[in-house]
């Protein structure tokens, strides 16, 4: 007997293991801000560990085997309901049916009777508190347990006798369990950690919500005043200078606007090969006359290389790099150089735009995307809010040197693709 309870107790072993492996692949999966764990994946669980339990049973007699199929054949069934209760069933059955042995007709009886009232009972049970749950699946194993040793000992007439049957029943009631309560401690999880990230999309909403309001009606208000003025009796001069005025209010909400949808939806459907020393030739094209005005060189070093490309959208990458850019020069205040490099390691794009400005704290590099944070005088932080999603949905990343005084270096990495 001593025997085969240690048998059993490493049997049950098996049905724990898949649901650490569950657990660890759910907590990548959120690491990575995947998409939610599909729901297919909870039922690899259950089938894992009927696998795992019925490839190395407790051998207790001529034909029979005992181990722990029934607690995840259970547990799916309350929690799946009743299409992965009759999968499982139907896994079990062909699995006995290939071991053969008279145990076969056993299980065939008592599991069909088990995944009956399982699922019967499931309709109800993701209803109940964590204590009713535990009861139920003890109650339905310990029940379809005494079902099955009337069927062996009465009406199969096998002699195991109840000295063997005792500590396989006392096992199963305590590794279901065990089994209830670790499950629903990994579902508490889950629910956290998507509460969680609920939370984080709530919290950007909200400044979003603080900054677009914010910038956007100050341009109107503007606008509203100067065609009001509109009304009075001005000259042509005037009232072209009025027009002009809230036009340039008017763009500005615009741009506001077209900021933050790009945040809301970085990618669009048409991406293309980008080659890159194209796109940042493009983008200082772009900034040449605004850093001309604040007094600063702009310096490049590009790959001739034409076989580098990177997959995205060409206009929101320019807009990447022109915010970059644009940030590198104001922070100059006097005069300065602009260098930026391109380089490629390991199947990987770095560009690195190296400016001479005033520099940034640790406490402000951390903050940098974040909504309303900005180092300078006016603007939303919309713009590298911006900057951070595009490159994030190009599969990139973006990393910050700085030191107050000594500059700062934005380093983008993207994967390349080879033409």
């Amino acid at each position: 007997m001593d025997f085969i309870t240690k048998d059993l107790i490493i049997n049950f072993f098996f049905i724990l293991l898949p649901l650490f492996f569950l657990q660890i692949f759910y907590l990548i999966k959120y690491t990575y801000r995947s998409e939610k764990l599909k729901s297919w994946l909870f039922g690899v669980y259950p089938a894992a560990s009927i696998l795992l339990c019925m490839l190395f049973p407790v051998v207790v007699g001529e034909g029979f085997s005992w181990d722990f199929r029934r607690i995840p054949l259970i547990l799916g069934g309350l929690y799946g309901g009743y299409k992965l209760g009759f999968l499982l069933l139907f896994l079990i059955i062909v699995i006995r049916y290939f071991i053969g042995g008279a145990g076969f007709y056993l299980t065939l009886i008592s599991f069909t009777l088990v995944t009956a009232l399982v699922v019967f009972i499931s309709k109800y049970y993701l209803k109940m508190t964590i204590k009713y749950k535990v009861l139920v699946s003890c109650s339905v194993t310990l029940l379809t347990l005494l079902a099955a040793l009337f069927i062996s000992e009465y009406m199969l007439e096998n002699t195991l006798g109840i000295r063997l049957w005792m500590p396989y029943i006392v096992i199963n009631v305590i590794g279901m369990l065990i089994a209830t309560l670790f499950w629903e401690v990994i579902r508490t999880n889950f629910d956290v950690l998507q509460q969680l990230v609920k939370a984080e999309k709530l919290e950007v909403v909200s400044h979003l919500a603080a900054s677009i309001s914010h910038e956007v009606r100050n341009p109107l208000t503007v606008s509203r005043g100067f065609i009001q003025m509109l009304s009075e009796e001005k000259s042509e001069q005037t009232r072209k200078q009025y027009v002009d005025i809230a036009l340039q209010e008017l763009d500005r909400a615009t741009e506001v606007i077209n900021d933050y949808l790009t945040f809301a939806k970085p990618l669009s459907a048409t991406n293309e090969l980008l080659r890159v020393s194209e796109e940042i030739q493009r983008a200082v094209n772009v900034i040449v006359p605004l850093a001309n005005m604040n007094g600063v060189q702009v310096k490049t070093c590009l790959l001739d290389n034409e076989h580098y490309f990177v997959s995205g959208e060409g206009k929101k990458f320019q807009q990447c790099l022109i915010n970059l850019f644009k940030n590198g020069i104001e922070s100059m205040q006097n005069s300065g150089e602009l260098h930026i490099y391109q380089t490629c390691r390991n199947e990987t794009i770095q560009i690195d735009i190296q400016d001479q400005g005033i520099g940034m704290t640790p406490e402000q590099i951390n903050r940098l995307g974040e909504p309303y944070f900005t180092t300078k005088d006016k603007g939303t932080g919309l713009g590298m809010m911006v900057t951070f999603s595009i490159i994030k949905g190009m599969g990139g990343n973006i990393s910050v040197d700085s030191k107050p005084g000594k500059g700062t270096c934005f380093s983008i990495r993207l994967p390349v693709h080879f033409s």
